[in-house]
């Protein structure tokens, strides 16, 4: 598993601006950024080199702000290689709360949000290539 850092915004012009700004100020790398809106706040999710560091500053700058474990599996960028991985998912009736992807290299970098805490530990068993916190951020 590893550490995504999940921010709940108020829907207002310039709250996205100033939470990504706090998160420079503070020296932060975000690699990839996602989100996601509902009738009142949006969701960040963020992916960064400290993502404790990240999740204590935006606390101290009142963000509701956590981090969230979550699985990350490299996948080849060629046809059908995400098809693969969610059909396992399928096939072992685990259901995926949430997931997204973000390009690194040659290859995608799929995020799933599940309930199972020993899904990397079984995609790893399957053959699936799962990121350890080192390969994602720095270990802070």
């Amino acid at each position: 598993m590893i550490s995504q850092l999940t921010v709940f915004l108020e829907n207002r012009e310039g709250r996205l601006a100033s939470a990504i700004r706090t998160i420079a100020e503070a020296g932060i790398n975000m690699q990839a950024m996602f989100l996601a809106d509902t009738k009142d706040f949006g969701i960040l999710r963020i992916f960064c080199d400290t993502p404790e560091k990240a999740c204590r500053i935006l606390r101290e700058a009142d963000y509701q702000a956590k981090l969230i474990d979550v699985v990350a599996v490299k996948v080849p960028n060629v046809p059908g290689s995400l098809s693969k991985l969610f059909d396992y998912l399928d096939d072992k009736d685990i259901n995926v709360e949430y997931a997204h992807c973000f390009m690194v290299g040659d290859h995608a970098i799929d995020i799933l949000k599940v309930a199972d805490p020993a899904l990397d530990v079984k995609l790893a068993a399957e053959g699936f290539e799962v990121c350890k916190p080192e390969d994602v951020y720095a270990l802070d």
